[in-house]
């Protein structure tokens, strides 16, 4: 009984675990984000995958929650973590129309 015990433990710690750092894929693909907006919490992730035929160069400005990717090229995937709550603004520098906003919550 008391293996029982430490293993649903250990299960839950571990789901537990997971769940704080849940990340969200946002594709790029025909010039356009998978999204147009999304929530996320306060430290989660967003992974920016480029699956489009052409670089990208993803940013935002928003205060606290800053970054820029650089050039990423075609079949690259990189993680950004969120950590402050409020509304952050994401583009593409290269092409204006990909717009998006990532809604951070506490």
């Amino acid at each position: 009984m008391r293996n029982l015990a430490v293993f649903t433990f250990v299960i839950l710690a571990g789901l537990s675990a997971g769940a704080l750092g849940a990340t969200e894929v946002i594709h790029q693909q025909g010039r356009v984000f998978s999204s147009e907006s999304i929530s996320i919490k306060k430290g989660e992730a967003v992974t920016f995958l480029n699956d489009d035929s052409v670089p990208h160069n993803i940013l935002s400005t928003s205060k606290g929650n800053e970054f820029n990717l650089g050039s990423q090229p075609p079949g690259t995937s990189t993680d950004v973590s969120f950590k402050e709550a409020g509304d952050v603004q994401v583009i593409c520098a290269i092409h204006p129309r990909m717009k998006m906003m990532i809604k951070v919550t506490d």
